[in-house]
């Protein structure tokens, strides 16, 4: 059983979805699996993964998980414990199905039960793939250790958010250890609740691009951002204060960052495009509303190695706090090739419709928009954006 633990997941599922619950706890949605990168899946493996989805019914949040959480999320009401310890996975949510080499996945039930799916699913997609295709992890521990020798030389602040496209648990577990051993007050923390349980770490995390796709399907693409942030303020009150910019690019994500919301929040978290270009907007936002960028901080998390951070910390230096949010090339740099795959909200229906919506993404980066293309046509209209 690869999901041993019910807080094997990362924290940004567990946020949204006690938002969810609270603002929407009506609304049903469909996500789906995408094979970016065109994996060809080995014979059998859509029923290896359909084995370990009906083996997570079992799962339940354990006493000294719920201690933990209660400790270090402090954000979390006792009514949400409440719900959590009572909660169960139904894999007659998850359908899986294989033609050859190819695989579909999709997720599908109400949005506060099903938003918990995600990653662990990818994990086990993930790990069963390198399972059934005879590949071992190589150098493990060297490569940790150092990645957290230069992370110390550069004095850049990690967290660690491998989880969904990790080689293995084992391999995870690995990383998180020698980086809390070796790299000290430089790792900050991670985004598995697991793990930041197992090794005394803050658990790290705010909310996913599917909360702002729901406010554009269900309240229009205009009204996105400003609602969706609106909302999480009105959840959490200050808490969680990064804000993620590019569910609709982060030019039209600037356009409803109003002074409020910019003392408001803690900072912004970088997820596409050109780093470079995107900390130039954030600081001319800043200084545009009257707001030191050095009291409010970056989290950098789109596909970073060291080169990157090495380049983005010498750019950003002094200018504002910067954090670097560090996935697949600490969970699965073991001399395998880790799959580009993404599980996204596709379809949502709130309450009070009687059929599905089709939600967006728009990244910084076109070629990675999601969603039905006469949709992103729409929305590309919709706030100006086609070209």
């Amino acid at each position: 059983m690869i999901i041993q633990h019910f807080t094997d997941n990362d924290l940004y599922k567990f946020t949204t979805m006690n938002a969810i619950q609270k603002k929407f706890p009506d609304a049903e949605v469909i996500y789906r699996f995408v094979n970016r990168g065109g994996t060809a899946f080995p014979p059998g493996f859509a029923e290896a993964v359909q084995q370990e989805v009906n083996a997570m019914r079992r799962l339940a949040l354990t006493p000294g998980e719920e201690r933990f959480m209660r400790a270090k999320c402090y954000y979390f009401d006792p009514v949400f414990f409440d719900l959590l310890k009572g909660f169960r996975f139904n894999p007659g949510e998850v359908a899986i199905r294989q033609e050859g080499s190819r695989i579909e996945v999709e997720i599908k039930g109400l949005w506060y039960r099903t938003v918990l799916w995600e990653v662990p699913l990818m994990a086990i997609i993930s790990e069963l793939y390198f399972r059934m295709t005879g590949q071992k992890a190589q150098r493990t521990e060297e490569n940790a250790a150092a990645k957290a020798r230069e992370i110390v030389a550069l004095q850049a602040e990690l967290s660690e958010f491998g989880t969904r496209r990790r080689f293995s648990f084992d391999v995870q577990d690995t990383v998180v250890r020698i980086l809390k051993q070796d790299a000290g007050r430089f790792m900050k923390g991670t985004s598995n609740v697991y793990f930041a349980l197992k090794y005394d770490l803050i658990p790290i995390g705010t909310h996913p691009h599917e909360w702002f796709m729901y406010h554009g399907a269900h309240f229009g693409y205009r009204s996105a951002n400003t609602l969706g942030l609106a909302n999480w303020v009105d959840v959490y009150d200050g808490s969680l204060g990064i804000a993620l910019t590019d569910t609709y690019t982060s030019d039209n994500f600037f356009g409803s960052f109003t002074t409020k919301y910019a003392k408001l929040f803690d900072g912004l978290r970088w997820d596409s495009g050109n780093p470079f270009a995107f900390t130039e907007k954030a600081l001319r936002h800043y200084h545009a509303h009257r707001i030191d960028p050095r009291t409010k901080t970056i989290v950098y998390s789109d596909a970073l190695d060291m080169e990157g951070i090495r380049k983005i910390k010498s750019f950003v230096h002094g200018h504002i706090h910067d954090v670097y949010g560090v996935g697949t090339y600490l969970t699965n740099d073991v001399g395998a090739t880790p799959l580009n795959m993404i599980i996204k909200l596709f379809e949502c229906k709130p309450k009070g419709c009687t059929e599905y919506i089709p939600t967006v993404k728009l990244s910084d980066v076109p070629g990675k928009h999601t969603g039905d293309p006469k949709e992103i046509a729409l929305c590309l209209e919709t706030l100006r954006l086609a070209r």
